[in-house]
């Protein structure tokens, strides 16, 4: 039976990684539909900033200065949720960070701490929020954050990928299990793209420049928003952005041709050209990085207002029904023009639609230019 979870005004919602980029967005979010929330992350100062401007707006949060990978953290951050407000409705597994660099540059205690976040902060957050909802009559969420590096591993983030894609397979594991328990809970998968956040100032960095984002980006509101829709509406998975669910589908059909392209331009492509590194090879990986930014800085690229890939699996119906009418419409016109119809001379072009159209994003080759436009 698929659970029926509540409003979201009417949760509590925890988020760990909310000290900058995507959980930070999350959680302002959040608190404006209604939702207390607590927040979690090593950096305790952009956390209480984050809570008083909550508060100031009459919003209800409350925080925990928690590293994921620690378990008796993660029962600090329970412990605070049902003394604060009761409990929780929805446990967003959202703290991350990479490590750019190739396999063998990348020192193996680094390893080991970026999966104790990426890795075993999932696997200790989720197993909490089971044991928070299975005795429980209300059906609760997990928000499980993946990558699309989760569904096509990448040259240069190996160490990461490899994390996101022990991330994906717990998920799917966790899934199963608790639905064969019969236990009233959702599981939700999200897959972002590349996202206009911190991520690259806070990755751990052992190539010769500054690592960046180019070509197409998505804000970090429309990964939020996929979120809290499986906050609300049971959901297996959420890819933000067709670029995300294209990395995917080449991945699984053609995964040869994918792998000589990600081979050809990754290493070049997820580098800065003209900013070189400032040494600090560990960045936050170790120590908390700076927090209350939501946005990262990168180099030509194309920025998204949103995802239309996240709204149409919102609303599958309406996409459906949109993009029949949109194929009735266009075999009447084509029946229309066979029948000797006429047309008058052509309309002015519409101011911006001469633009040329946007660099192909080097750091993913085809697939960027293969993606349908979106807003």
């Amino acid at each position: 039976m698929t659970p029926k979870l509540k409003p979201l005004a009417e949760q509590t919602i925890v988020i760990t990684g909310a000290s900058s980029g995507i959980g930070l967005v999350t959680a302002r979010l959040a608190a404006q539909a209604g939702a207390a929330v607590v927040v979690a992350a090593r950096n305790g100062a952009a956390l209480g900033n984050l809570v008083h401007a909550i508060r100031g707006e009459g919003g209800r949060a409350a925080h925990v200065v928690c590293d994921v990978g620690r378990e008796a953290d993660i029962a600090r951050v329970v412990e605070t949720a049902v003394r604060e407000f009761g409990g929780f409705d929805t446990w967003i597994n959202n703290a991350g960070i990479s490590i750019f660099g190739r396999l063998w540059e990348v020192p193996m205690d680094d390893w080991h701490r970026m999966f104790d976040t990426v890795y075993w902060g999932t696997v200790h957050g989720s197993l909490a929020a089971v044991r928070h909802y299975r005795d429980r009559v209300v059906p609760g969420a997990i928000v499980n954050i993946g990558s699309f590096f989760g569904d096509k591993a990448p040259a240069v983030q190996s160490s990461y990928a490899s994390a996101k894609f022990a991330v994906h397979g717990f998920t799917g594991s966790l899934r199963q299990e608790v639905e064969s328990e019969g236990w009233p809970m959702s599981i939700s998968l999200i897959h972002p793209g590349r996202i206009d956040t911190p991520y690259n100032e806070h990755a751990g960095n052992y190539m010769p420049m500054q690592p960046v984002h180019r070509g197409m980006i998505y804000p970090p509101e429309a990964v939020a928003e996929a979120i809290l829709w499986c906050a609300t509406h049971p959901k297996r998975d959420m890819f933000v952005g067709s670029q995300a669910k294209f990395a995917a589908m080449m991945g699984a059909v053609a995964p040869r041709l994918t792998d000589r392209i990600l081979e050809v331009l990754m290493y070049t492509g997820q580098q800065s050209r003209t900013r070189k590194v400032d040494g600090d090879h560990e960045r936050a990986l170790y120590e908390a990085g700076y927090g209350g930014h939501e946005r990262g800085t990168h180099e030509p690229h194309w920025l998204r207002g949103g995802s239309l890939y996240v709204k149409a699996t919102k609303r599958p119906a309406l996409t459906a029904a949109a993009i029949l009418g949109a194929g009735a419409l266009a075999v009447a016109l084509a029946r229309r023009g066979g029948a000797g119809a006429t047309y008058g001379p052509a309309a002015p072009p519409v101011p911006g639609q001469d633009r040329p159209a946007p660099e192909a994003d080097p750091s993913f080759g085809v697939a960027e230019v293969a993606l349908p436009v979106e807003a």
